[in-house]
């Protein structure tokens, strides 16, 4: 069978399964299956598959097909200029969050060596994105789950870059300060809403960073005791909940509060300031 066969093959496979994105994941599945880059798929088209190759090849396809997310199979995943190691032990780096560090680094404009508090850091994505992109930062990254802790220690380890990490529980509060910006992705989803996920999130990623349980409002409240005047909060919102968490801010007494839109147009991202 030629490559060109299992590319089709497999896109319809993944296709039959549901796969909201079936030949771009066919292409990248085959692709890390045999060692070639997306455009060698193509000049190789012709080329005969042995054994081995379609052994691993249809391993991962069929991982795929059973709605593992392609985050997870491939092993890593791009974040902004990094890419990260990503695996069961952390919820998939996700484009919306990069608007979240988008929001960070403009409420940081003009603050010498900003001192940042990451919520819920899984696999380090925000914490290690800022330290990369402000390098006079100290960054401090917490989250509950010691196996994230590591997947996170992992990929500050393989960029080179130095964030504190931190197990910690935060209906204990938040720990030292005080910072100039507190930037959260929290579990949001509620209980009754986990049968609305996808395959891929509801049955794959850790459920513990998930379901949030009034977490956003207590990141919001612990928020107060521990940012600078004029410190600021930025977190990552479900879509429906935004309005009422910005409203939550308010009456926190956070001044330009403002809800940011993801890429899809989706608000998605709350922020607020500290007089």
């Amino acid at each position: 069978m030629t490559l060109g066969e299992v590319l089709r093959r497999s896109t319809e496979f993944l296709e039959r399964k549901g796969v909201d994105s079936p030949r771009p994941d066919a292409e990248r599945l085959l692709a890390h299956a045999l060692g070639l880059t997306r455009i060698e798929l193509y000049t190789e088209h012709d080329r005969p598959l042995t054994e081995a190759e379609l052994d691993a090849a249809r391993a991962l396809v069929e991982r795929r097909g059973a709605r593992e997310p392609l985050a997870y199979i491939l092993g890593e995943w791009g974040f902004r200029k990094l890419v990260l190691r990503t695996d069961a032990r952390a919820l998939v780096p996700r484009p919306e969050t990069e608007v979240l560090v988008d929001r960070a680094i403009a409420l940081l404009h003009g603050v010498l060596e900003p001192s940042i508090l990451d919520v819920g850091t899984g696999t380090g994505a925000i914490a290690l994105a800022l330290a990369q992109e402000l390098p006079d930062a100290r960054v401090t990254a917490l989250d509950v789950s010691a196996a994230a802790l590591d997947l996170a220690r992992e990929n500050m380890e393989r960029a080179g870059l130095d964030v504190h990490l931190l197990e910690h529980d935060l209906r204990e509060g938040l720990p030292g300060g005080p910072y100039d910006l507190v930037a959260a992705n929290p579990p949001y989803v509620e209980p009754d809403e986990l049968s609305e996920l996808s395959p891929e999130v509801r049955d794959f990623e850790p459920r513990l960073a998930l379901v949030g349980n009034g977490l956003p409002e207590l990141v919001a409240r612990a928020t107060v005791d521990v940012l600078k005047p004029g410190g600021a909060l930025v977190m990552e919102m479900h879509v429906e909940h935004a309005e009422a968490n910005a409203a939550l801010l308010e009456r926190l007494g956070f001044a330009d509060v403002r809800i940011t839109a993801d890429l899809a147009g989706r608000d998605r991202v709350v922020e607020g300031r500290l007089p």
